[in-house]
């Protein structure tokens, strides 16, 4: 008889070292993917029902169950531990101890690749929105004060030499045009994101019969991964994300840069706000464009990520 406690442990016959448990542990990692994987396996268990793979009252039982795990993580009262190795694991431990042995149904038709797999796409889809939002934010910013400064004419540069003159409103526009690519990128791999991978299995499928499409839709997802192992093994879409975040960054690091230039006593063209500038412990005269240089700085991460 099995000794170890995993959910993988069936054939074991003495718990994992310590040392494997910390090596292996992506849970100080993927504990953000949370409400994602509740989300997801909530779909996944009203799917088995529905297909009467699982009783309705074992599927209301874990519904229940879950909903009062997604509380617990949400009021920051669920207990993350190391040993649990993974988010998939740790939800379906306190599962198992909400509503006993009838959490292990849960998994039926499926496996942790598929899972995280799909946890993955439905973390990326929600911080594709918020990124998205924050990007027209800005560029409603720079269109406002193009608007209110609509005839301020400004020198245009080339090698930090005055070069033509141009209008402010023009210059600033030129960033909203380049916000507007960096959405359109976001919404264009939104819809190669927006798909669900559930049902792959570790590779190949499952052997039940399961209806992956009505998973997805209980997702509100695009549609479904027709091939389950480009489905659980490519990671294209990260990549993607990752690649067009970069090219974002650029553009708001140029942004940034032209605005501590123009903060400067030699150039003067602006002047940052106290509430986003710091100053000095002992040159009082100073005021810094703080912000506008760790948005320099911090894009740096953005690439090495990369």
């Amino acid at each position: 008889m099995s000794t170890s406690a995993k959910l993988w442990g069936g054939r074991f016959q003495k718990p994992t070292h310590e040392l494997v448990d910390q090596l292996n542990a992506s849970l100080p990692f993927d504990q953000r993917l949370a409400r994602h994987d509740i989300l997801g396996s909530l779909a996944h268990v009203t799917m088995l029902a529905r297909q009467g793979i699982v009783s309705t009252e074992d599927a209301r039982a874990i519904v229940q169950g879950l909903r009062a795990v997604l509380s617990e993580i949400q009021e920051g009262h669920f207990d993350f531990r190391l040993a649990d190795e993974d988010i998939h694991l740790s939800v379906e431990r306190r599962l198992r101890e909400l509503i006993g042995p009838v959490a292990g149904r849960l998994h039926t038709a499926r496996s942790r690749n598929d899972q995280v797999a799909l946890d993955f796409r439905l973390w990326l889809r929600d911080t594709i929105l918020d990124i998205a939002e924050g990007i027209v934010e800005t560029a409603q910013a720079l269109l406002d004060v193009a608007e209110a400064h609509p005839d301020v004419v400004m020198p245009g540069y080339t090698h930090l030499q005055r070069a033509q003159p141009v209008l402010l409103a023009h210059h600033l526009h030129a960033y909203v045009t380049m916000l507007g690519r960096d959405l359109a990128r976001l919404r264009e791999l939104y819809g190669r994101v927006n798909r669900s991978p559930l049902g792959s299995g570790a590779l190949a499928g499952v052997p039940y019969p399961i209806d992956r499409q009505l998973v997805a839709d209980l997702l509100a997802m695009d549609g479904i991964l027709e091939n389950s192992i480009d489905a659980v093994s490519d990671r294209d879409f990260a990549l993607e994300f990752l690649a067009a975040l970069a090219i974002l960054m650029a553009h708001l690091s140029r942004l940034a840069e032209e605005l501590v230039l123009w903060s400067t006593s030699e150039f003067g063209f602006i002047e940052f706000d106290d509430a986003f500038a710091t100053g000095s412990s002992i040159m009082p005269q100073k005021k810094n464009p703080d912000v506008a240089e760790l948005l320099r700085g911090k894009s740096g991460r953005v690439f090495g990520h990369l």
